[in-house]
Parts: structure tokens; sequence; C-alpha cells
């Protein structure tokens, strides 16, 4: 497997001199994913961790519902992880027509596309998520914590984004990093998936700032709360309220901000005996 960092040369300026420096910086590549042997998508990702990323991203296109739609995921070439194949079972591509041939699904997983006429289209798409899982404010901060404690890649690059999806005990049950905000959910989405762990899901923690996008996966992944370190976008809030999920950040004031659906997110003077620590 390759790295997903590569050293290069630079220079650092300090009190008016010059200093040479190497740089751990964070790898960029092309991902092409076809789906039996057609071409489907190409994005650019971090290397490692394909088959899940193709899984996730799969799933969130709604071109699979389970592991069992999927007969095989392989590369192209044994020497060729740029390039990976989804096999489909029969059953399920006998289910999916309209979904193979919208191309257009693809540009959602694409910065810059908007509108709430899509916004609309994915509201009828996906049915709200049905969860009674709650959480203490206090422990929102242990998710943050949690996630900068996963994030080595980020550590060494600064440039790394990353997903930590939590059971709702708050165990860990899958982590991504990807230069791509997009592909470290689809990654660790993935992962839960192919591991059979999706269900076990309550709480996703994402280093970027929640987008549609990323609230389309979470919800395709029937995740009810997303904790972010900065504040979701307004079409975000909007689709978050639809599909009945919480979005929740840290503000300025070492507090907390909640969107949507704010009981699913405890106060301290809330807490009953009965509650979960």
């Amino acid at each position: 497997m390759r790295k997903n960092t590569e050293q290069h040369q630079a220079s650092r300026i300090r009190d008016g001199q010059r200093e040479p420096l190497t740089l751990d910086l964070i790898a960029e590549e092309p991902l092409l994913i076809r789906i039996d042997e057609e071409p489907y998508s190409t994005v650019m990702r971090t290397p490692g961790d394909e088959v899940f990323h193709a899984a996730g991203f799969c799933l969130a296109e709604g071109i699979i519902d389970t592991p069992d739609d999927v007969a095989d995921i392989i590369y192209d070439e044994p020497q060729d992880e740029n390039a990976i194949d989804v096999r489909l079972t029969p059953a399920r591509r006998e289910q999916i027509p309209e979904v193979l041939q919208r191309r257009v699904f693809v540009s959602q997983t694409s910065c810059g596309i908007c509108g709430k006429q899509l916004v609309e289209d994915l509201y009828q798409k996906m049915d709200p998520v049905e969860s009674g899982f709650e959480i203490e404010s206090g422990q929102v901060f242990k998710c943050l914590d949690a996630l900068g404690e996963h994030q080595e890649c980020h550590k060494v690059t600064r440039s790394a984004h990353a997903a930590l999806i939590l059971d709702d005990q708050l165990a860990p049950v899958a982590f991504a990093e990807d230069v791509g905000r997009h592909n470290a959910l689809d990654k660790a989405i993935g992962s839960c998936l192919m591991n059979r762990r999706l269900s076990t899901a309550s709480v996703l923690v994402l280093s970027s700032r929640v987008s549609y996008e990323l609230v389309q996966k979470a919800a395709r992944a029937r995740l009810p709360l997303i904790i972010s370190f900065s504040r979701p976008t307004a079409i975000a809030a909007e689709m978050a309220a639809a599909l009945n999920m919480t979005l929740v950040f840290p503000d300025k004031e070492s507090g907390l901000v909640v969107l949507c659906n704010e009981g699913r997110v405890r106060t301290q003077s809330s807490r009953s005996s009965g509650d979960r620590t």
C-alpha cells in the first residue's frame, strides 16, 4: 500500500532568514470507480481504503443498500490502486437501472453543487432518520476531542479531513482521513457497511463544515447526530431538519450551538436518574 503522505522540499522564512524545510504533504490521486466494469465516477482522494471508499460511495449514491448487494469489489489491475470495480449482484442491478443511468448523481459528491431544487429532490429519495438517541452537551466536546486523537495524518500534514463514527455508547466504530471531506466520510461509512456495523452507528464527528452533501451521506447511513467544528450551511441545516437529524458545533464562548431537533442534545440539568452517563 502506498503512503498517504509525500515529502517535499521547501523553505521557511523566519526573522528575515530563509532555511530549508522538508514538508510532509497529503497525497492526492484520482480513483476511477467502475460499476460492473462501466466507468461511473472519478474522484480525487488520498490513496488507501479504496474498497471501503467505493462501498461508502455506492451506499451514498443509492447504488447499494446493504453488503449483500455487492458480489465483489476488486481492483481493475493488481498493480493499479487508482481504478476499482464494484460488481453488483444480478438482483440488485435489476432493481436500480435508473440510478445507474442517472450520472448526475455523481456530481453530488463534488463541491460547488447546490440549489434548493436539488435538495427537494433528495428529500423525496430518503426517509427521515428514526432514532431515540440522545447525548449530553458535555459529551459533545469529548466527541470532538476523540476526533483529534485519531487524526494522525492531519497531525503530520495539517491538511487532512476526517470522519469519526461512534456507537450509542460513544465508542469508535469507524474512522477515516482523506484530502477530501466527502471521501473521508465515504470511507468511514463504507467501513461500517462492509463490516456490518452500520446498525450500531449513532454519532458522526466531522473535521470540516457540514454541507448538504455530507448530510445526505449521513442520512443514507441513518446517522441521527452530526458534530462538527464549524457551522453548517443553510441548506445543510434545512435538509437535516427535514430528515430528523441534529447538527451541533461549538461556539466561540466555549458553548454549543444545536440546530434541528434540539432535544437530542441534553443539558446537564435535564439529566434524570435513568439517563446514560
